[in-house]
């Protein structure tokens, strides 16, 4: 694991372990005064936000980034991502952060939540563009936590967390999971739906319903259809290539896959442009940007098919790192550099759908050093790319090795705004302000849950990871669900990413007490209903350690 020559040049440089992970700093003298500062505002009741404006906050997650595909974080890596590069020089980059899961769904329920989506009702999986919502009524998310506290909030993008269409008489979707062929037509589409973005704490939405490879292919705009979906439809995974499809389904007659990024991008500059005003006079926004891309389908316009040199993939990896330099561009021309939070992440790994054999025959790995891709409990399906611009509160040029996941963005707001989060919320989610601010001491999180696609668990404290399961839980050999692949294999893995970050040798039998430790931390966090100090709570379901 590498990070930006640039970044490297600008701080003192973390000694490197055999494993890849950076040796923990001793905080410098502005820490040091920072902390005191902390400690006497605590004692006197207050926050350092109290006297100070609030930021706008803008949150970019990408769908399927894998973190060797962006090249401050991968110095092999082969694909130009300048914009990003930048945001990394200008800002933080955390070298350890993680999604909630190596898929999409449950990591976004994380994001809004500040819960791990294995507490909600879906325990393994996805859902599809035509599934109810799975955000509990009557959650704080973080947008209506903003909301509450004089935030603009506007959600673009894929959203993927169900919304409540109105089914024709006698029909019926997948509740939890994604939808049948028989069912994409089971929608009056005409009818507005409920329990959406608008329901969740958001003041505006414009995107598409789930992944771009989902039904229905059509933009939807506060709680309706935009077009209605008159015609069946399916894309190629990847443009310019034979084979896969998309699902086929109904879509807008002039809906088209490679228009969808373009789309995101120009709606997200006119919501900045529109609260600029606003915004410096006191009323900060939230947007929050789940990107489409480069998830499939891989769709990149014509002026950037062939950019990379290397595959269609890399190339839609090119045009969003462009696409966010758009974004970041109209913030700074409004004026609002200074004191907007940005953050660039990625909901999980990168997909096989961006043929790993094309990019590592010509010197390129998304999954950098990490074993494994999307779905995965290994590094690969939930190590993500996590960079942050804030010039008003983060110094340029720095990273930091903390150990966070997506969810803790939920007590980062929380603490932003000076509000105390209820016990019933943001369960799993605990503040990395100090760390934004170079006033963190030691781990913000006692551990991280891990969770993959087929609902396997991992752990982590420190420089151990405990996977309760014999294989990758994922799409990687050894694959779950095939006796002959995982045949003499041991029912957990433990791995120190400190002496070997590639996973590959299994140390569950050399120290059977750090698994006997890490399993009963797992197992508490589990019927505890949370990870985090406070009253216990109850999850939506039983939740199963071993699936």
């Amino acid at each position: 694991m590498t990070v930006c020559p640039e970044i490297m040049t600008a701080i003192p440089t973390a000694p490197q372990r055999d494993g890849g992970l950076p040796v923990r700093r001793t905080p410098g003298l502005r820490a040091t005064i920072l902390s005191f500062v902390w400690v006497l505002v605590g004692l006197c009741g207050g926050s350092t936000f109290a006297a100070g404006p609030k930021p706008n906050i803008v949150y970019i997650l990408c769908d399927d980034l894998g973190y060797g595909d962006v090249r401050c974080l991968n110095s092999d890596g082969k694909i130009a991502t300048p914009r990003m590069d930048a945001l990394a020089r200008d800002g933080m980059v955390f070298t350890d952060a993680h999604s909630g899961s190596a898929v999409c769904t449950p990591t976004r329920y994380g994001v809004m939540t500040g819960r791990y989506a294995w507490r909600s009702r879906l325990q393994s999986g996805v859902l599809g563009g035509l599934s109810p919502s799975l955000i509990e009524p009557g959650r704080l998310t973080v947008a209506s936590l903003l909301k509450d506290h004089g935030y603009h909030t506007a959600c673009v993008g894929k959203w993927h967390l169900g919304v409540d269409w109105v089914k024709l008489d006698g029909k019926d979707v997948n509740p939890l999971s994604i939808e049948t062929p028989k069912q994409v037509h089971n929608v009056d589409y005409s009818s507005p739906f409920a329990n959406g973005p608008l329901a969740n704490g958001f003041d505006e939405y414009f995107g598409i319903s789930a992944s771009l490879d989902m039904v229905p292919y059509t933009f939807l705009r506060g709680d309706r259809v935009e077009v209605l979906p008159t015609v069946d439809k399916a894309f190629a995974m990847m443009h310019g290539r034979e084979g896969g499809k998309t699902r086929l389904g109904p879509a807008a007659p002039e809906f088209e896959d490679e228009h969808v990024l373009p789309a995101l991008t120009k709606e997200t500059i006119r919501i900045v442009e529109s609260q600029a005003a606003a915004a410096k006079s006191g009323k900060p926004f939230f947007i929050y940007l789940p990107l489409a891309s480069p998830h499939t389908p891989i769709a990149p316009t014509a002026e950037w098919r062939g950019k990379s040199g290397l595959n269609p993939y890399a190339d839609f990896v090119m045009q969003t790192d462009h696409c966010i330099g758009q974004i970041v561009d109209a913030i700074d021309k409004a004026g609002l550099k200074e004191n907007t939070l940005i953050v660039v992440t990625s909901d999980n790994g990168c997909s096989p759908q961006a043929k790993f054999d094309e990019l590592l025959a010509k010197g390129h790995n998304p999954s950098d050093v990490f074993r494994g891709t999307k779905a995965d409990i290994f590094e690969g399906g939930h190590h993500i790319p996590f960079l942050v611009r804030w010039p008003a509160r983060v110094k340029a040029g720095t990273e930091t090795d903390q150990t966070v996941w997506l969810g803790d963005f939920m007590a980062t707001c929380a603490e932003l705004v000076g509000a105390p989060l209820p016990e019933n919320a943001g369960e799993d989610s605990v503040s990395y302000l100090a760390v934004l601010e170079g006033r963190a001491t030691g781990p913000v999180h006692e551990a991280v849950v891990h969770h993959s696609i087929n609902g396997s668990f991992a752990i982590r404290q420190g420089e151990w990871k405990l996977a309760v399961c014999p294989d990758s839980g994922g799409w990687s050999a050894p694959r779950p669900n095939n006796p002959q692949a995982s045949k003499g294999l041991p029912d957990v893995q433990l791995f120190n990413l400190k002496d070997e970050i590639g996973e590959q040798t299994n140390l569950q039998d050399a120290h059977p007490e750090v698994v006997k430790k890490l399993r009963a931390l797992l197992e508490k966090y589990i019927a505890d209903g949370r990870s985090t100090p406070g009253a216990p709570q109850k999850n939506a379901v039983e939740v199963k350690l071993v699936k």
